[in-house]
């Protein structure tokens, strides 16, 4: 069977630190940028023939950056890091210039946005947008970034540059991804959902990105059948997205579905993010499956920490604090973490860490946050009640 798959450029913070995945703009529903037979295994065979093409031509700038996007995208979908090291790879001889093609810039910023280089990945995205302020990728990459930190006015701002450069689907994706965390949920949500019926001739990853925002939208404004009918639909449209599968997992999770979480991730837990849910679930459900998945979850934290690899501390500290139970831990890592990125994932497990050790810092985070966000999330609303009731 053959596979249209249109190269996205998500940032893999994206593997699971950020929501702000920044898809590869087509310049129509109807563009496919690669063909590939269906399967895992063809999928490796032809990322290793562009890889030996690339060997033996390490300077073709066209084939380094195809094979670098075709990277990214790969460790979007099996959420493994290692991918975003050969993209990395694919890239050296541009990667320390000081100011390498726009395209590689651009590629360079998504990758150092994935080990939470942000600042280093918006200096790369301003220079690209100095040459060429047309730069579409750059400017939704830009604005994914600013939203993971917490500017919604630079956020927006960068959106808004989207307008006649990129599909109106995408525009508007971008634009309610921000108002949808920054005190305009319901319109956002409601704008979303009717540009992409409209848009239903937008190409597959695209319109999958969109459903999957969609659900989390819909299940942070409390609207749980609508969530779970973007989710099951972005489900079809691409069974393998490891952010989908988490954003999912955690979905039913909140709706006390663990027993749907065990099955849908029984087989998928390569992905550090989805063990993590996949653990949880057992948990939950009383598996005996689960001592042995937690007990896998410690030593894949503890080999990040010999690396000195700090990006999964979100998922760590929910690790801490919903698996062993350790409440100093957990707040100690929602802090550091909290200190980097600013969306609303990480707002909740702050709060929760909060709740369940006491932190008068977290607490003072989290309601400082809510006031200056003015962010709706019905689940974090739920934590906070609790956490006031606390103080």
């Amino acid at each position: 069977m053959v596979c249209k798959i249109i190269i996205a450029a998500f940032a893999f913070a994206c593997a699971f630190g950020t929501t702000g995945a920044a898809p590869y703009i087509p310049a129509s529903g109807a563009q496919v940028l690669e063909r590939l037979p269906g399967g895992a295994a063809p999928v490796r065979r032809d990322l290793q023939r562009l890889r030996t093409a690339l060997d033996a031509n390490p300077g073709n700038l066209e084939l380094a950056t195809m094979l670098a996007q075709r990277y990214i995208e790969q460790s979007r979908r099996d959420g493994d890091p290692r991918y975003l090291g050969y993209a990395q790879a694919a890239l050296a001889p541009w990667w320390s210039q000081p100011q390498p093609p726009p395209q590689v810039a651009v590629l360079r910023a998504t990758l150092r946005q994935s080990t939470h280089q942000f600042g280093a990945a918006l200096a790369d995205l301003d220079q690209v947008l100095k040459q060429d302020s047309g730069n579409s990728q750059a400017w939704l990459t830009r604005a994914t970034v600013q939203l993971i930190t917490g500017d919604f006015a630079g956020a927006r701002a960068s959106c808004m540059r989207l307008y006649s450069r990129a599909p109106e689907l995408v525009v508007q994706t971008c634009l309610s991804n921000v108002g949808s965390v920054s005190g305009a949920a319901s319109a956002s949500y409601e704008r979303l959902l009717q540009t992409y019926a409209a848009r239903s001739d937008s190409a597959p990853a695209i319109r999958a990105w969109v459903a999957t925002l969609l659900g989390e939208m819909a299940a942070r404004l409390g609207r749980g059948a609508a969530a779970d009918t973007h989710f099951r639909e972005a489900l079809a449209l691409d069974p393998s997205d490891s952010y989908l599968l988490a954003a999912y997992a955690d979905f039913m999770l909140d709706a006390g579905r663990a027993g749907e979480v065990v099955r849908l991730l029984k087989d998928k837990t390569a992905a550090d993010a989805l063990l993590l849910r996949h653990a949880i679930a057992l948990k939950t459900a009383r598996m005996p499956e689960a001592a042995r998945a937690s007990a896998e979850l410690a030593a894949r934290f503890d080999a990040a920490r010999r690396r000195r690899d700090s990006v999964h501390q979100r998922e760590e500290a929910r690790y801490a604090l919903a698996l062993r139970g350790d409440a100093a831990a957990a707040v100690r890592l929602a802090k550091l973490n909290w200190a980097v990125q600013k969306e609303p994932a990480d707002l909740r497990i702050l709060a929760e860490a909060a709740v369940a050790s006491g932190d008068a810092e977290a607490r003072a985070l989290v309601r400082d946050w809510l006031a200056r966000s003015r962010i709706e999330d019905a689940t974090i609303a739920a934590t906070v009640a609790r956490l006031e009731g606390k103080a």
